[in-house]
């Protein structure tokens, strides 16, 4: 059985309120669908894009809300069936045929022999959204990010994007478990992207099974996965990476602060933890940093962090000095013979000062303890 969804009118048969993050997905989606037209002409006929019917995943629902985000496949009606003879005339076949192969526009997944992975020291077998992004990413974020698609910016956001939501979709369709266990898992999640994904499948009590209900449950399994996306490349190219460029600076002047080359100041606070993890990783950092001094925003008193382990632990590469831990205010600038001391945590994994100065001699007071 063959079902289309033509999607011309998406976005007025669909309403949601202004903080909906399905009407952000709506709302960015408007400008690139009418970028494929030009006025005054005839417009170009659609393109179609074929994804499988019945129940439905993540990844394809995702797979065809970014493939219809670029240039090629702007404003495609999309085909929901399994029937080889229709799939064959489509311009283009998601999750479904048996094929992949870029060159023709199909991205299947499933047949024998598959092992595609994204590449750039990422391992996880891709489905069908990730063969999507992997091919159309950096155009969907040049686009986002208005730059050429060499942009090196464009090619950061295009690995970030892909380690911190494509991959996990990637995995969980393919049944890739996040952990090397055969433990079972200690509570059960389902509140990830692809488990909400799955409930817009129609529940089997549905009394109307039809082909339209299905189609419009598929509608709001392209939003709802359309919108999550948009909203991490967004959160990406404006939080994430100017942090990185600040990150960036105050590592580059680490011998600066200390000769020990152990201790940064964040000349303005942002996000830093992951950023100086992949940085000391990709400039070769040595020796690694111990600690990170930044202004706390609402007291404007100084802060010193210890750097952790690795981002998924809780112990610090060196934690303040032992015999600091659980002082505060005059108690604590007694034993360390530091002017201006605020507090130091029960497992030092941070401490205080009112000023700048203090907070650089109690990082470099610990550095030698």
């Amino acid at each position: 059985m063959l079902a289309l969804l033509s999607f011309r009118g998406f976005n007025q048969r669909l309403s949601f309120s202004f903080h909906s993050p399905l009407n952000l997905a709506l709302s960015l989606y408007r400008p690139l669908m009418a970028s494929a037209f030009s006025s005054g002409s005839p417009s170009p006929p659609l393109k179609r894009v074929g994804t499988h019917n019945g129940s439905f995943h993540c990844d394809e629902a995702l797979g065809c809300f970014m493939i219809r985000l670029t240039d090629k496949f702007s404003n495609a009606e999309i085909v929901r069936t399994r029937d080889p003879q229709v799939l064959e005339s489509l311009d283009a076949v998601l999750d479904v045929g048996g094929v992949y192969d870029p060159s023709q526009d199909r991205y299947d997944h499933h047949q024998k022999g598959f092992q595609e992975v994204f590449g750039h020291g990422f391992s996880t077998k891709l489905s069908s959204a990730g063969l999507v992004y992997k091919h159309f990413g950096k155009e969907i974020i040049a686009k986002e990010l208005q730059v050429d698609e060499e942009h090196p910016d464009v090619h950061r956001l295009f690995l970030a994007v892909y380690k911190s939501f494509m991959e996990a979709i990637d995995a969980i369709d393919n049944g890739i478990n996040q952990y090397d266990t055969d433990q079972p898992p200690r509570y059960v999640n389902n509140t990830h992207l692809s488990s909400r994904v799955g409930r817009f499948n129609l529940d089997w009590i549905e009394p109307d099974q039809s082909a339209e209900k299905e189609n419009e449950a598929f509608q709001r399994a392209m939003a709802l996965a359309g919108s999550e996306f948009l909203e991490s490349l967004q959160f990406h190219a404006r939080s994430w990476l100017p942090a990185r460029s600040i990150v960036i600076e105050c590592l580059s002047a680490r011998f600066d602060i200390d000769p020990s080359g152990e201790i940064m100041v964040l000349n303005r606070f942002c996000p830093w933890k992951l950023h100086l993890f992949e940085l000391e990783q990709e400039l070769k950092i040595e020796p690694l940093i111990k600690y990170v001094l930044y202004q706390d925003d609402r007291s404007k008193h100084w802060r010193v962090q210890a750097v952790a382990v690795s981002p998924d632990r809780f112990e610090s590469r060196k934690a303040l000095a032992a015999q600091w831990r659980g002082l505060r205010d005059e108690e604590l600038s007694k034993v360390t013979g530091i002017p201006g001391c605020v507090f130091v945590h029960m497992s030092g994994f941070i401490g205080g000062n009112l000023t700048y100065e203090g907070a650089l001699a109690m990082a470099r007071a610990s550095l030698k303890l």
